[in-house]
């Protein structure tokens, strides 16, 4: 018989929400991310926004399956990047800059 390891959880948050931003290629199409786990967390989330790590940000979703839920939070996002861009006296990059203006307006 053969023996499985146990499954590691999806989230190591104590809460066990993960966010993931669906990400613009162009031509190439849309796709959410591919994220360490480890950093599916909407501090870092917004943090990778910031420094650029997007190329044309859509959306960004939260789920929670222990929770069975999944929701849209582009919008908080969009308002923590805006937010933590003004602390820093940092200028967003275009591509953030536009996400914001859509998802906020």
């Amino acid at each position: 018989m053969a023996q499985y390891a146990a499954a590691t959880p999806l989230a190591q948050r104590p809460d066990g929400t993960v966010y993931l931003v669906l990400d613009d290629f162009g031509e190439l199409g849309s796709a959410y991310r591919e994220t360490d786990a480890a950093q599916t967390d909407p501090k870092t989330v917004v943090a990778d926004l910031l420094s650029g790590q997007y190329r044309y940000p859509l959306r960004v979703v939260a789920f929670n399956t222990a929770e069975a839920w999944a929701r849209n939070v582009s919008a908080d996002i969009a308002r923590q990047v805006l937010t933590r861009a003004r602390e820093l006296d940092e200028e967003m990059p275009p591509a953030v800059r536009d996400f914001v203006e859509r998802v906020c307006a």
